[in-house]
């Protein structure tokens, strides 16, 4: 079974930075694409950012520009660079990884963009 642990999640004030981490349980080569949703309070998950097996990206048109996308194969993870944060940021963030088709899911972390 795929496990996907996400970490680096918390407050931080409008204008900061913030790096979130995805550790899998198997090697990143598994999978055909992984990326980072989002969820916030009473709205539907959105995506945010996703990166192929070829390395090719993808970011949704209100985290261009601001969040980087990338993954370290050595440690197993896919990391999710945020900078320039905006209280409409606010949200859990949820890794996701796609092998063909099965699909897995973590259990998210939250990030707080407040002053």
């Amino acid at each position: 079974q795929v496990q996907l642990v996400e970490s680096g999640g918390g407050l931080v004030q409008p204008g900061g930075s913030l790096t979130l981490s995805c550790e899998a349980s198997t090697s990143l080569f598994s999978f055909n694409v992984m990326g980072w949703y989002r969820q916030a309070a009473g709205k539907e998950r959105e995506l945010v950012a996703i990166i192929t097996r070829d390395g090719v990206t993808n970011y949704a048109d209100s985290v261009k520009g601001r969040f980087t996308i990338s993954r370290d194969f050595a440690r197993k993870m896919l990391i999710l660079q945020m900078y320039s944060l905006k209280p409409e940021d606010t949200a859990v963030y949820i890794c996701h990884a796609k092998a063909f088709v099965l699909e897995y899911w973590g259990q998210g972390t939250q990030v707080t963009v407040s002053s």
